[in-house]
């Protein structure tokens, strides 16, 4: 029986994929073999010795310490692609924020009093809130992965020419994009070409500020710029000093900071994009499926800090070794079983950065002394026998 620990509201569609037979679910488990969090910030405190996963119910996995669990051989699980419909939906929106002036439209009408002539106060003020159509617009599209493929199909079928740049596109997404999306051949091309830009790049040390004012200089004059992927993403300083040069016509963000609020061309969105009934549920059944079938038979799908390795479960035991990527190590491993004239029925041995992970199946019971030979190996980091 694994004891799962929940640090978040965790929808009761998720917590349905944790069958009362293997799991017991709590909010004041102690040493649980797996975690279940969306926003809670985890700290070095909360990775006990039996913590084998953390299941994140979102993309975003910077409440959890990773290289820490990386280093503990704990497995840490996101959800990619699961909110990607509330997103682009929301990002669409974006897009006619930042063209139609609907918001400052939307602001003055309620501004207005029962003492005032509304109808006629309308006609006489409504060009102050006019702007373009996107269709027959250029967009930009930086980051292709499940978001950025929905918002690129989403916006050709709207009548706008899409241009997608990702020097790290899957052949998955790829087959997903519709044949109108052009692809840009670099950044500079397609930052000169765009009416509107919408970001969907990952947050890390190298997209950290991407978009600063060498990059706002390279963008056609008049430019709308969308960012739901992260805060840190953009430059704030230079997005408002691009929006004062005339090159940043209207900048959209779900990712309001004080230093962009009340700021004229700027709409501030309260971080809506995954804030679905539907991506609530997407991402609590993705999390806490992964979460099970690691804990249940081994398998990796969507971790952050260890490749995905998946074999399905037919022999009597199962060996998962999680260690280091380094040269040699699979040999050392597989003697010990050669060794003790046990037979591998299957095995699978994948990498990622760092850390590595070895699936081996056998077709006997017998395993004396294999768990702790293998953790008695250099560079190993954790074996579990399922």
């Amino acid at each position: 029986m694994f004891k799962i620990q929940i640090l978040d509201k965790i929808t009761d569609h998720g917590l349905a994929e944790l069958p009362k037979k293997h799991f017991t679910v709590s909010t004041s488990t102690k040493k649980p073999d797996g975690i279940l969090v969306k926003d809670h910030v985890l700290t070095q405190g909360d990775l006990n010795e039996n913590l084998q996963a953390i299941a994140e119910t979102g993309t975003v996995t910077n409440n959890i310490p990773e290289e820490s669990c990386s280093e503990r051989g704990i497995v840490v699980f996101n959800t990619p692609g699961a909110n990607a419909n509330a997103v682009k939906e929301l990002v669409l929106a974006g897009l006619l924020f930042a063209s139609r002036n609907v918001i400052d439209g939307i602001n003055w009408t309620q501004s207005l009093t029962k003492d005032d002539d509304a109808a006629d106060l309308v006609e006489q003020n409504k060009t102050r809130f006019i702007g373009p159509e996107i269709a027959g617009k250029t967009l930009g599209i930086v980051g292709l992965g499940a978001i950025g493929v929905l918002v690129a199909n989403a916006c050709r079928g709207l009548g706008m020419r899409v241009l997608g740049y990702d020097p790290y596109i899957s052949v998955d997404a790829a087959w997903g994009l519709s044949r109108g999306v052009r692809k840009a051949p670099d950044l500079d091309s397609l930052l000169a070409e765009c009416d509107y830009l919408s970001i969907h790049v990952p947050f890390n040390s190298e997209t950290m500020g991407m978009f600063n004012a060498d990059v706002f200089d390279k963008c056609k004059k008049g430019i709308r710029l969308l960012n739901f992927s992260s805060s840190e993403i953009v430059d704030n300083i230079a997005v408002k000093e691009a929006i004062d040069s005339n090159i940043v016509a209207c900048y959209v963000t779900d990712f309001p900071v004080n230093s962009l609020l009340g700021y004229d061309k700027i709409i501030t969105i309260p971080n809506l994009g995954a804030s679905t009934p539907e991506s609530e549920d997407n991402c609590a059944i993705m999390a806490a499926i992964q979460l099970r079938e690691y804990l249940l038979y081994g398998n990796i799908k969507n971790s952050v800090n260890f490749p995905d390795c998946e074999i399905p479960y037919a022999a009597k035991k199962r060996i998962c070794v999680i260690h280091r990527n380094v040269a040699r190590l699979v040999g050392p491993i597989t003697s010990l079983f050669a060794d003790r004239a046990i037979n591998i029925d299957n095995m699978l041995s994948k990498s990622k950065g760092d850390y590595a992970y070895t699936m081996i199946d056998i077709d006997t019971d017998f395993i004396d002394g294999i768990e702790e030979g293998l953790m008695a190996v250099d560079n190993v980091i954790k074996v579990r026998v399922i």
